[in-house]
């Protein structure tokens, strides 16, 4: 009898777990990289936060927050153990709220994509990307999935570091918020409706010349 009942109370269980999202925005801690290209991870999941009027809390090896969407549970992680050190905060997290792997989602920068276009994969190599390569490497094995914000090279060689460290542009700074917009929808879609449908739905080309065009207007009116 008891292994009976015991057997409903882990059935149970399985199902909230099925319910809850482990969104983790990669990123450094410190005001010195808050408003540098690495850090879109952190901004994402500060706006995803503020729309519930939700506050992150100091846990370990991430500031962490949990905001309740349409019967889903996100645990929202900002890694406070830096970038290339984020496959700790990722695993022990994974492991504390017993979120399956297909639940788990990682926002994080990409050189290799034009500034503003967002691209949902569920699983892939680590790009060249320190956070990603650590993930991989701590967890073993790549079949996570990923939001992916493009921040452009336009750099020049040996700059990398510099560039991804450095602030956004004016006018990638114009553009920013409109862009986390569309990436906390994508999260929410990703929770609701699932990573395919949502891939479907965000992994669109970003045309910046039309979005400029439409901030313009927008100022116009106004004014």
């Amino acid at each position: 009898m008891f292994n009976f009942f015991q057997k409903i109370f882990n059935k149970k269980d399985d199902i909230n777990n099925d319910m809850k999202y482990l969104i983790v925005g990669l990123g450094n801690p410190g005001n010195e990289y808050s408003e540098t290209r690495h850090n879109i991870g952190f901004k994402v999941l500060d706006a995803f936060a503020e729309q519930n009027n939700a506050t992150f809390e100091h846990n370990r090896y991430a500031d962490v927050v949990k905001v309740k969407h349409k019967g889903r549970i996100f645990v929202l992680a900002k890694p406070m153990t830096f970038m290339n050190l984020s496959g700790k905060a990722v695993n022990y997290w994974i492991k504390k709220e017993k979120i399956p792997i297909e639940n788990v989602l990682i926002i994080v920068d990409d050189l290799a994509i034009p500034f503003g276009t967002i691209r949902i994969k569920n699983k892939g190599g680590d790009g060249g990307h320190n956070g990603l390569k650590n993930i991989i490497e701590v967890l073993g094995h790549q079949n996570f999935n990923r939001l992916r914000f493009g921040i452009g090279n336009s750099f020049s060689k040996g700059k990398q570091v510099d560039y991804v460290l450095d602030n956004w542009t004016e006018t990638e700074a114009k553009l920013l918020p409109e862009r986390i917009k569309q990436m906390v929808g994508a999260i929410k879609n990703f929770g609701t409706i699932g990573i395919t449908r949502t891939m479907n739905y965000f992994n669109k080309k970003y045309d910046i010349d039309k979005e400029l065009e439409k901030l313009k207007k927008k100022d116009e009116t106004t004014e």
